[in-house]
């Protein structure tokens, strides 16, 4: 899609949350993956964590983001296949007004273009809170390059056209 070079760039201030059992900071390797696209784009990484693969711990911590007035958007890898601990859509659905379900739609067809059927055990999610955007992409790197490259990139960069999130962040809490 076109980007529009004779309008200025916004950076989107994003915080990264990836959620694993398993992950540290030193193997982190989605959202390692993620920050450098954010980052290289001219995007801002406003704070980054990892959470347990738990409901209340992962609403928690997007409830502190949406609260802060420092995150637009909140991008989590991690928990969104279909086994018992994948709970991060459930997390998303217990925090958001409104839920964006053109983006996991997109998401799978895009990541069906590189793994096939296996796409279908992906519960990638969007949704707004409070005025924040929330984007949920599965744990591998493969899935955030997927969400980053083919989707997220454009609609988080304020020239993109026709429309992108980022023009419609001051709307997003009016009545």
């Amino acid at each position: 899609m076109p980007i529009d070079d004779t309008l200025p760039f916004h950076p989107v201030r994003i915080a990264v949350l990836t959620v694993s059992d398993t992950r540290s900071a030193a193997d982190d390797r989605s959202g390692d993956t993620l920050v450098e696209r954010l980052t290289a784009t001219g995007h801002v990484l406003a704070d980054r964590t990892i959470v347990r693969d738990d409901v209340g711990r992962i609403a928690a911590q997007l409830s502190r983001w949406i609260d802060n007035p420092e995150v637009d958007c909140i991008i989590a890898t991690g928990g969104t296949g279909v086994t018992g601990r994948d709970v991060t859509p459930e997390a998303f659905a217990q925090v958001w007004d409104k839920e964006i379900p053109g983006f996991g739609e997109l998401f799978r067809w895009l990541s069906y273009k590189t793994i096939g059927t296996s796409t279908v055990q992906s519960r990638a999610t969007a949704g707004v809170a409070g005025g924040t955007y929330l984007f949920a992409l599965p744990g591998s790197t493969g899935a955030v390059k997927d969400g980053w490259d083919g989707i997220l990139r454009d609609q988080l960069d304020s020239r993109h056209r026709p429309c992108n999130f980022v023009e419609l962040m001051p709307r997003l809490t009016e009545r």
